[in-house]
């Protein structure tokens, strides 16, 4: 009997040791799967969630680098997949391959969408990237003499947005279908204020080229990458349509679209918007908050 009393006892001990040994008897760690499918932890009570995104390398990486921490310590993990965005980026956030992207302005992703079929939508305007007059000769947009050369991109996108910059320097007016459409070319000047002369060129053509030129114009992302010091003569401002966003699918779960809001809501804080205006001096500038 008392043999037997001794095996009860021994068992009850056995189990209870195994108990206190598992996984979920007590630990304050668990793993889980989110409702999206996407592995998440929970310490506590903060449970993380990770987003996948495409950005471009120069500033859209940065600034998410920027955030990175500050969005891990409230439970979002962000991972760039890439940052090298090409034209197959918004067919694989379609896809379903990432949940949101950082590269492009709303008329590109617009047009993509009427084009592809497509159902992606802009979450917010972080920076905007401003279309920019330089120049090697002179130091203000009062000293170009008339009958100045001016070099212009000669894609529709971006030879308005350097057409329109012209217009509102002064140089230029254009007519109601340019300001419609947001596309132009030379053909939609309907008067020159000042006597100049446009010469259209293929984008990347215009900074190696850009001695032939009185004024230049392009792209703030090829003046970076060329690591030009040539004077800025007048720019976009922080209102224009062509603010770099986050775009996401508009069927994006809750739960990574409230973690997507958490990244927007970062990237438009004083203190990026601080860092942003700092860092590149000019070149990239934050978006007008709407």
């Amino acid at each position: 009997m008392k043999k037997i009393i001794n095996m009860i006892i021994l068992t009850a001990l056995t189990l209870t040791s195994l108990a206190a040994c598992s996984p979920n008897g007590g630990g304050t760690l668990s793993g889980s799967t989110s409702s999206e499918g996407t592995p998440s932890v929970t310490s506590g009570t903060v449970q993380s969630i990770e987003i996948k995104g495409i950005a471009d390398l120069v500033p859209h990486s940065e600034l998410i680098e920027y955030v990175k921490d500050k969005l891990a310590a409230e439970g979002v993990i962000v991972t760039l997949v890439s940052t090298a965005a090409d034209a197959t980026t918004n067919e694989r956030t379609e896809a379903k391959e990432v949940d949101f992207n950082f590269f492009q302005h709303y008329p590109y992703l617009k047009q993509w969408n009427e084009t592809n079929g497509g159902h992606l939508i802009n979450v917010a305007d972080i920076h905007v990237e401003p279309i920019s007059a330089y120049s090697d000769k002179y130091k203000t947009t009062e000293e170009v003499p008339d009958n100045a050369k001016i070099a212009i991109p000669n894609d529709a996108t971006n030879e308005y947005r350097a057409l329109r910059i012209l217009e509102i320097a002064g140089f230029i007016k254009l007519d109601e279908t340019a300001a419609t459409n947001l596309k132009a070319s030379v053909s939609n000047v309907k008067e020159y204020l000042r006597p100049v002369k446009l010469v259209e060129l293929d984008s990347a053509t215009i900074i190696p080229t850009k001695e032939d030129f009185d004024v230049f114009i392009t792209n703030v992302n090829k003046a970076l990458e060329a690591g030009i010091t040539s004077a800025v003569l007048f720019k976009e401002g922080e209102d224009s349509p062509y603010a770099n966003i986050i775009a996401v699918r508009s069927d994006l779960s809750a739960g990574k679209r409230a973690a997507v809001d958490k990244l927007v809501k970062a990237l438009r804080s004083e203190d990026t918007r601080k860092y942003i205006s700092e860092k590149y001096n000019g070149k990239v500038i934050p978006a007008k908050l709407k």
